[in-house]
């Protein structure tokens, strides 16, 4: 058998689609072969046989266990493999397979992974002395045995153990992988292994920290009080010396050392934060201790990190076979994250904040001796010098931090950033006072543009906190800038553009007598440079000379700026452009900034017409399309705003280039293109004149009817229909007497748009938009214009709210009821009451889709509207209404279980049935409380305001709550979003709608009967309309 299994997974590795499908089928045929588990462990545990065909057994073999071993296991099939002879000798081959003397990692590891998935069924009461074996193998083995039986026990940590399981045996585990861990006999790489496991116990605490707080933290106090001496001395030992380029990559020798010692220290780094993430308190008396090594370990590596990165071009990142991270890259990025988190704890600031106070001036400081460390490290390595040459979209996404390329130089950054949040002037002195010494030493330019670097960053934080920067040091910093635009090499001389944007930004009138200057070297830059870096960051420069200068310095130059970026688009290859999201981004953001200095000039100048060409090669990114969109609407609104002379002068610009995008897009199949130019010119539609520019509908209504009438696509759809319906409503006369080629008139065209648009067949989000066209045509055409069309339509309307899901969808159709509500709700509710849908009254399809989705409207027009047609249905008093129950209130299940999707899904939520009456309060009384702005604020808001008043929270122990900061969200935010009052939670205030509801519910509670109403409302509902009506 073991020879057929050996051919199909060869196949199974195959190339060929064919056979390896064929393979992988017969292998799952072989389920029901009580000797297939037992032939895939022979073929595992086969010196003869390749190992990838080795390691592919075992991993079959785990897929095989997950689906028949255990009823237990999710992905369990029903096929139980019961045969328990069998079992236990697979279990013993297993075992001793991973803890053999043979080194053979991949087998190993991959025999580990078995074992740790069995166990999770089978330890302790089928397989006893599983873990007895593993300790024993740890405390005797040899070094290959070892690290066998320190993959199982990492296994078994992160897989097998539940907190029962994990707290008989901490203990000892813990012990054990503590005797490797300070036993420098053993092999750093194996002492690494030890205290990976050790970190891996974490996660486990973690988990059950929340039930067992005390007995958790009792344990980590006990434990600590051995590991931590070892920690501090890890990071105080020094490193061996560097491997050459030859020796690196070898396996045995200096490099073997090397990587080993390299991967110590760094899962030291890493466990320590991990016991800072969890237990603060139990660190935070060594945090001085651990500070201090820490510091001078980074002090140390210096120079070994420059000969390797920064001169040299060694590789960095890189990740042993057990998933250790060996490079000193990785290993200054941890400890220069630690460094920063120990700048935090208590005990090291209280310590340096005591010796600034001493020493008094700061540039002989601790402070000047971080930025030291802080420069050293921020240095362009050779890699990204390389990189940034061939592309300067890496350079783009590395300075505008949008990349996930975390670096010791963004780490230095991220250190220098959070000293500033400490210590604000202190730092802006410190690192002028060792840039000044840099220059002073004529030090090369790598280390000026660092110290540029981390100013930069610096000040992009002040910005974001709206902290200025001290006069005396932005002026301190001219002749550093001074020198860096002149200076040969393209990175600083870059670096010194940027940097003078970022510091007139952030040092409010300090620089007005230069940053004239500065911006117009900018400027000049961006037209003669001969560098693209240099050009795309005077580029990005100038955002911040718009933002922060008087317009009397900016309206001047803004055609020269919008001429400049016109140029250097010219410069750039067209087809290179589609895959450049990152230089289209700053470009447009710098054009967009130019052009609101003045939208007027759009009439005229250039600035749209190198928008919509900058649109048209970004297209397909979100971010590009959202950024033009968002320009175009503010210079079409700004216009707009001026006269209708002006705005038709805009149409005539943009609609022939709108028009050609159309037919570009058709031609090309270009989606992207079509989406872009439909919200555009929805946008324009939307901030139109009445009446509209002659000739608009004439000229778009044709494409547009096309469009709707045969596009799939849902967001164009909705774009179009949305100009449609903004045409209507600022010049319906104008397209109601628009006619076609084969003499359509234009409501007889609109109507069959919405016919096609409310068919179940077009999407929800794709209709999204028909609601709000259909009820713009029955306002606008009125009953006389549409005859016996208006019954049909608004038939439809209601048919298709009966189906629809989509919240949007559901909206804009209720919205054509609401509207229709506001002038005639009798109309309404006598028409409703004649129709059927499906079996049903109209009435109770519509009213009932009404007001269970109310409460989850958007758009201030849109929910003002609403309240007050359900007022005015209120106000009807029909007893066709009140006889129609809906969807009351929530009935919460009286359980302390965990909702899981699966048990949502069999106990959907259940609601009170009310009287649609009655429901219409209780919707008005919410919508109350809404418009007055007293929803509870958004968790994650809250959460935020909590972390900003918190100085040194990340070492304190949270002794009410866990708090998990590893997670994105923690419970309580999870939990504040499923209060009743989270729907809204970010629906800001509305003093009109608030003031027509008080005086709604005043007015009724003068009324007879309204005292009954009020009786059958919630406590909390009554509480609520109290509260507002004595407000």
């Amino acid at each position: 058998m073991e020879e057929q299994l050996v051919r199909l997974l060869t196949e199974t590795q195959s190339a060929q689609e064919g056979p390896r499908k064929n393979a992988e089928r017969q292998l799952k045929q072989q389920y029901g072969n009580p000797d297939f588990p037992l032939g895939l462990t022979t073929i595992g545990a086969h010196s003869d046989v390749p190992v990838n065909i080795r390691q592919a057994s075992l991993l079959y073999l785990k897929t095989f266990v997950q689906a028949c071993w255990s009823p237990q296991f999710d992905e369990y099939n029903g096929q139980l493999y019961a045969d328990d002879g069998r079992k236990a000798q697979i279990r013993r081959s297993l075992l001793d397979l991973a803890l053999s003397g043979r080194d053979e990692r991949k087998v190993k590891s991959a025999a580990s992974l078995v074992v740790s998935k069995i166990a999770t069924a089978d330890f302790p009461d089928e397989w006893p002395d599983l873990l007895p074996t593993v300790l024993n193998v740890v405390a005797t083995g040899s070094d290959a045995q070892l690290h066998g039986a320190l993959k199982v026990l990492g296994e078994l940590v992160d897989d097998c153990f539940n907190e029962t399981q994990f707290f008989d045996v901490a203990r000892d585990l813990v012990k054990a992988v503590y005797t490797i861990a300070v036993n420098e006999s053993r092999k750093p790489t194996l002492r690494a292994l030890a205290v990976s496991v050790f970190r891996s116990c974490f996660d486990t605490l973690e988990m059950v920290m929340e039930d067992h707080k005390a007995a958790v933290k009792g344990f980590a106090e006990e434990t600590l009080g051995g590991w931590i001496p070892f920690f501090i001395s890890s990071l105080t030992a020094p490193l061996p010396p560097a491997p050459s380029d030859e020796d690196e990559g070898n396996e045995t020798g200096s490099f073997e050392l090397y990587r080993g010692s390299v991967a110590l220290k760094l899962q030291v780094v890493k466990v320590l934060m991990r016991i800072r993430s969890l237990f603060p308190s139990t660190l935070s008396p060594h945090s001085q201790a651990l500070f201090s090594a820490t510091w001078q370990e980074l002090s140390t590596l210096q120079a070994q990190y420059r000969q390797m990165y920064i001169d040299d071009d060694r590789q960095g990142r890189l990740e042993d076979a057990d998933g250790l991270p060996y490079t000193l890259d990785f290993l200054v990025l941890e400890e220069l994250d630690f460094m920063q988190a120990c700048l935090r704890a208590p005990p090291v600031r209280k310590e340096l904040e005591q010796q600034l106070q001493n020493q008094g001036d700061v540039a002989n400081s601790w402070v000047t001796e971080v930025m030291k460390i802080a420069v050293a490290y921020g240095h362009i390595t050779t890699e990204e010098e390389g990189l940034w040459d061939i592309d300067v979209n890496v350079f783009l996404s590395e300075e505008t931090n949008v990349t996930a390329n975390y670096t010791p130089r963004t780490a230095c950054g991220d250190l220098v950033i959070k000293l500033g949040e400490w210590l604000n002037a202190a730092t802006v002195e410190g690192l002028l006072a060792y840039t000044r010494t840099l220059y002073a030493e004529n030090a090369g330019w790598k280390a000026k543009e660092s110290a540029l670097y981390l100013l930069n960053q610096l000040l992009g934080d002040f910005q974001d906190v709206e902290k200025q920067i001290g006069e005396e040091s932005a002026n301190g910093y001219v002749d550093f800038i001074q020198h860096a635009v002149q200076e040969e090499a393209v990175f600083l001389r870059a670096r010194g553009y940027l940097v003078a944007g970022s510091l007139t930004r952030t040092s409010g009138d300090a620089l007005q007598p230069v940053a004239a200057t500065f911006m117009e070297a900018s400027l000049q830059a961006i037209n003669n440079d001969s560098s693209e870096i240099v050009k795309v960051s005077c580029i990005r420069a100038l955002q911040y000379y718009l933002a922060s200068l008087p317009p009397a310095v900016t309206h001047s130059k803004q055609a020269a700026i919008i001429s400049a970026l016109s140029n250097f688009l010219n410069t750039q290859d067209l087809s290179d452009l589609a895959d450049s999201d990152d230089l289209l981004i700053t470009i447009i953001e710098t054009l967009r900034d130019a052009i609101l200095l003045d939208t007027s000039t759009c009439l005229h100048g250039g600035g749209v017409d190198l928008l919509f060409t900058v649109a048209s090669r970004g297209a397909t990114n979100f971010q590009i399309a959202l950024l033009v969109t968002e320009t175009f609407e503010e210079i079409a609104s700004t216009i707009s705003a001026t006269g209708h002379e002006q705005y038709a002068q805009l149409a005539a610009k943009v609609l022939p280039s709108l028009m050609g995008a159309f037919d570009v897009a058709t031609l090309t199949e270009e989606n992207a293109l079509a989406n872009l130019a439909a919200e555009l010119l929805s946008v324009l539609a939307a901030n139109g004149s009445t009446p509209m520019p002659p000739g608009f509908v004439s000229t778009v209504m044709p494409r547009l009817n096309r469009l709707l009438l045969g596009s799939q696509d849902d967001e164009l759809l909705k774009s179009v229909t949305a100009a449609v319906k903004h045409m209507i409503s600022h010049d319906p006369e104008q397209v109601f007497n628009f006619q076609d080629p084969a003499g359509k008139g234009g409501l007889e065209i609109v109507l069959i748009i919405i016919d096609r648009l409310l068919n179940p067949s077009v999407d929800d989000n794709a209709a999204a938009e028909v609601g709000g066209l259909a009820a713009e045509v029955v306002e606008k055409a009125g009953s006389e214009r549409l005859g016996p069309y208006l019954m049909q339509l608004l038939r439809a309307v209601a048919a298709r709210l009966a189906t629809a899901t989509q919240a949007a969808f559901i909206q804009s159709l209720i919205l054509v009821f609401a509207r229709l509500s506001l002038v005639s709700p009798q109309d309404v509710v006598s028409f409703l009451a004649e129709v059927r849908i499906a079996g049903q009254s109209g009435l109770q399809v519509v009213v009932g889709k009404w007001l269970e989705n109310s409460i989850n409207f958007a758009g201030y027009d849109d929910i003002r509207q609403n309240v007050i047609a359900l007022t005015k249905l209120y106000e009807l008093h029909d007893p066709r209404l009140a006889e129609i129950q809906v969807k009351g209130d929530l009935i919460v299940p009286k359980s302390d279980r965990i909702m899981t999707r699966s048990r949502a899904r069999q106990q959907p939520d259940q609601y009170t049935s009310t009287s649609a009456h009655l429901k219409i309060i209780k919707v008005l009384v919410d919508e109350l409380l809404s418009a007055s702005g007293g929803r509870p604020m958004d968790p994650l808001h809250a959460a935020d305001l909590d972390d900003d008043l918190e100085e040194d929270g990340d070492w304190e122990d949270d002794e009410n709550d866990f708090l998990d900061l590893g997670a994105g969200m923690t419970k309580s935010q999870l939990m504040a979003y499923g209060a009743e009052d989270s729907a809204s939670a970010m629906r800001g205030r509305d003093d009109e709608t608030q003031a027509y509801l008080l005086n709604f519910f005043r007015e009724q509670a003068q009324k007879p009967g309204f005292a009954e109403v009020f009786n059958s409302l919630t406590q909390e509902e009554q509480e609520k309309l109290r509260s507002m009506s004595e407000a």
